[in-house]
């Protein structure tokens, strides 16, 4: 079994900052990528911003240059940075990996249950 776990989430004012964290655990063989996905009320989820290492990063148009992504490999660890948070970036926040895990023929994706971020002043 793997689990991801998310924390950090909660109410911030509008130009605050948050960390989020998301630790894989379980019966994991490798991690090819993790990341963050966001899903608003009544919107689409979407793409906020992945790794596959620490030189390969890709965010979305929306948060660029607001939010850093960063992973741990020894503890197979995602974060989010967000800085300079705006009302539009409400939402739950899921963090995924695409992993292979041990009696599994190949990688998969995997999903936490999310976490709820609000910027409301």
């Amino acid at each position: 079994q793997v689990q991801l776990v998310e924390s950090g989430g909660g109410l911030v004012q509008p130009g605050g900052s948050l960390r989020l964290s998301c630790a894989a655990s379980g019966s994991i063989v490798s991690i090819v990528s993790m990341g963050w996905y966001r899903q608003a009320p009544g919107k689409q989820r979407e793409l906020v911003a992945t790794t596959i290492s620490t030189r390969s990063t890709n965010y979305a148009d929306s948060v660029r240059g607001r939010f850093t992504i960063s992973r741990d490999n020894t503890k197979n660890t995602v974060y989010l940075q967000m800085n300079s948070l705006k009302p539009e970036d409400t939402a739950v926040y899921y963090c995924y990996a695409y992993l292979r895990a041990y009696g599994r023929p190949g990688a998969e994706d995997y999903w936490g249950k999310g976490t709820l971020v609000t910027v409301s002043s």
